[in-house]
């Protein structure tokens, strides 16, 4: 029977050796620590990741044995810091020890990918937009504007689409009879979103906010309801161009894993695409 074949395969063993072959591979200049001479093994000390992660040289001795101990998601964050570990091994060493990710960052403020906004000007009629993780449009076409409000003139507060579904009676007029359904869904997509931002302050404060203002957020979102599928043919009466109808499509955005772009094309026959092109006629 060969090494490999002798070897234990669990996760604990798995866990003991992916935090030695981190340890080894760190300098100990790397880690901001003295040189501390010629060493036996290559990178850190079992001593020195307890110091800078801030733990009992003991516990973590234990951990790279691979021995049944309780680890803390507070102290799996300091290893990683500590380990300099990059997104994909933070990752795999909350898999290893919790059998779930981490827990996921708040979303960063980044700019949109350059292609995005080529690619949504020139779906000509079909209107189209980005979402970030909060719901937030960030970018849009003119198509975008021309049914669902003047985007170019509103600030983020006013582009949060959970914001303006209980706020805005511009948009409560567009979903006409299927405002309630079509809120009801919207909300239980942004909750699905939530889940993954908690501790974000940001989610906190708009939660509170449209609390005090729509009795219907607050009455919708005790419910309770997660789902993660975008809705089914949409029915929009603008004031002006009448009924409106489109099949929406949502698609991650693959380097930007948290934008979401959203397409809404006319449906062939429905007199949709018309309609948008005598508004841009007339913008």
């Amino acid at each position: 029977m060969n090494r490999l074949e002798q070897k234990k395969f669990d996760r604990r063993t798995e866990l003991a050796e992916f935090l030695r072959s981190r340890r080894e591979r760190l300098s100990p200049e790397q880690a901001g620590l003295p040189p501390g001479g010629r060493r036996r093994t290559p990178g850190l000390r079992r001593t020195e990741v307890a110091l800078l992660a801030g733990v009992s040289v003991e516990w973590y001795t234990w951990l790279e044995q691979g021995r049944e101990i309780s680890v803390s998601a507070a102290l799996l964050e300091s290893l990683c810091r500590t380990l300099q570990l990059d997104a994909a091994e933070r990752r795999h060493l909350f898999l290893l020890a919790h059998r779930q990710p981490p827990p996921a960052d708040p979303p960063a403020r980044r700019s949109i990918p350059s292609a995005l906004q080529p690619f949504l000007d020139g779906l000509g009629l079909t209107p189209g937009c980005v979402l970030d993780a909060r719901m937030t449009v960030v970018a849009w076409n003119k198509a975008f504007c021309a049914v669902f409000g003047d985007y170019d003139a509103w600030d983020e507060q006013e582009r949060n689409l959970i914001w303006m579904t209980f706020t805005s009676p511009y948009l409560r007029q567009l979903k006409g009879e299927e405002w309630e359904a079509q809120a009801l869904r919207l909300l239980a997509q942004f909750r699905a979103g939530y889940g993954r931002f908690v501790e974000d302050p940001w989610w906190a404060e708009t939660l509170q906010e449209l609390s005090q203002i729509s009795p219907e957020f607050r009455e919708m979102w005790s419910r309770h309801e997660v789902i993660e599928t975008p809705e089914g043919r949409k029915h929009i009466r603008h004031p002006s161009a009448g009924l409106l109808t489109f099949e929406p499509l949502a698609l991650q955005v693959i380097d930007s894993p948290d934008l979401q772009l959203l397409v809404n094309t006319p449906v062939p026959g429905s007199g949709t695409a018309e309609k948008i092109e005598r508004l841009l006629a007339d913008s």
